[in-house]
């Protein structure tokens, strides 16, 4: 018995041979962009990370900044509130001590008015009370403006301190 073997022809053998290698091909072509795109991808998100790490570094550093600055300024506060009310505090003591004195003028100068002996005597005190209260008054009202003054000046240093301060820091990235 002949058994009879087909045979593939040649041509079709080349075309099959040509498919398989286009298809090896193409399959390595794809495994390549697959593994380029993911290469790619990862380089794409390890760059996004450290760039968000960075932002999220120098957001929290502003904040921090920003926090101190804002401690900074409640303090000034707390301290031009203190010597204002310490100057409040000295402006009273002293106004009481004016109305304290003038009060005991009054009465030295009422005693007097009455064991005088004669209206001259009697006018005569009452010129010296009026010219002593007006002196004292306009003596007192200095003093009171120097203070006022004064307290103001140092109850406002601390502010001005800070105004100072966030005129430089917000100063110093409009000049870089």
């Amino acid at each position: 018995m002949t058994t009879i073997t087909k045979t593939k022809p040649a041509a079709k053998l080349v075309i099959e041979d040509v498919a398989a290698q286009a298809k090896d091909h193409f399959e390595g072509i794809v495994k390549a962009g697959q593994e380029q795109a993911q290469k790619h991808f990862e380089q794409t998100v390890a760059a996004t990370k450290e760039q968000v790490e960075k932002a999220s570094a120098q957001l929290l550093k502003s904040y921090e900044e920003y926090s101190a600055f804002g401690k900074e300024n409640v303090d000034a506060l707390v301290k031009s509130g203190t010597i204002a009310v310490k100057g409040a505090e000295d402006i009273n003591k002293e106004l009481v001590a004016f109305a304290q004195a003038s009060f005991d003028k009054s009465v030295a100068t009422g005693r007097a008015l009455l064991s005088a002996k004669s209206i001259n005597e009697v006018v005569d005190l009452q010129n010296a009370y009026a010219k002593q209260s007006f002196d004292s008054m306009v003596s007192e009202a200095t003093k009171l403006q120097e203070l006022s003054v004064k307290v103001a000046n140092e109850a406002f240093a601390p502010l001005t301190a800070r105004m100072n301060a966030l005129v430089e820091k917000f100063a110093k990235p409009l000049a870089a």
